[in-house]
């Protein structure tokens, strides 16, 4: 019947379109039930490192290519400095997810830990905690008293609750080694474009005239589908998104340029 984020897919449609037989339908018992089983499909949470590591490769790396071209130091110079960029960029960025996926599991192990020692040694204290957060929030006395009872219950729920509710901490599911790698391809991948051009200019005459301009266009490609596929993690609109990275990347290539330009005298 379709995973779990189809069908959320559907509701958000039928919420805009003010369906209400077809937001019915998305909150079938039946379907949400099969939803849930069928929930995680393989790669699915890797999509936002693969979208954001692509238009920071992307951008990154034309940034420089404008720059350079700016500065009208040649096609050697836009490939030396264009793939050291790229590499070097990209195994930092791949680096910075890998330690950030890791630090925040750990964190939050850390965590569990000391809030499972707590419910083991503390239980009334830890009650009380639940208690009051539900309080806080709008609960009744006697709903408040209700839900702990049921978080309460069993041990594992309990420390879940505790993470969630006290310290509103989720788990990171992700696999820190494969967030980087996920990371450094997309954007070695997507900041390779700008560069395209002028690789296929050491085996192919191609005038120099050209390349800039074939590379603004491949970029600015890249830049519109990358910023539109962001709205698998976002839900925004696809051509709003697209055409918002167009002009930050745009912008950011721009501002390389005329820096290039007005420092070109300094490249000899």
């Amino acid at each position: 019947m379709g995973s779990l984020s189809k069908r959320l897919e559907e509701a958000r449609e039928a919420f805009r379109g003010g369906d209400k037989q077809a937001s019915a339908l998305a909150h079938d018992p039946t379907r949400i039930a099969e939803a849930v089983e069928e929930h995680g499909g393989a790669g699915s949470q890797y999509l936002g490192e693969m979208v954001y590591g692509g238009l920071d490769g992307i951008i990154t790396t034309f940034a420089v290519v404008s720059g350079v071209a700016g500065a009208q130091l040649g096609t050697p110079v836009i490939l030396i400095l264009g793939l050291a960029n790229l590499l070097a960029d990209g195994f930092s960025m791949a680096t910075g997810s890998y330690l950030s996926t890791k630090s925040k599991q750990e964190y939050y192990r850390k965590e569990w830990e000391r809030e499972t020692w707590e419910v083991e040694n503390f239980p009334d204290g830890e009650r009380a905690e639940l208690y009051e957060i539900y309080r806080q929030r709008g609960y009744a006395e006697e709903d408040a008293e209700q839900l702990v009872a049921i978080q309460s219950r069993e041990p594992k729920r309990w420390v879940k609750a505790m993470m969630i509710d006290e310290l509103g901490m989720l788990e990171d599911e992700g696999e820190p080694l494969r967030n980087g790698l996920v990371t450094f391809g997309a954007f070695v991948a997507a900041g390779a474009l700008p560069l395209l051009v002028y690789l296929l200019g050491l085996a192919f005459p191609i005038s120099p005239q050209v390349t800039f301009p074939v590379a603004t266009v491949l970029s600015g490609l890249a830049l519109f589908a990358l910023g539109a596929a962001k709205v698998m993690v976002t839900k925004l609109n696809p051509i709003r998104s697209g055409l918002e990275m167009l002009v930050v990347g745009g912008l950011a290539a721009g501002v390389a340029y005329i820096v290039g330009a007005l420092l070109k005298g300094i490249g000899g």
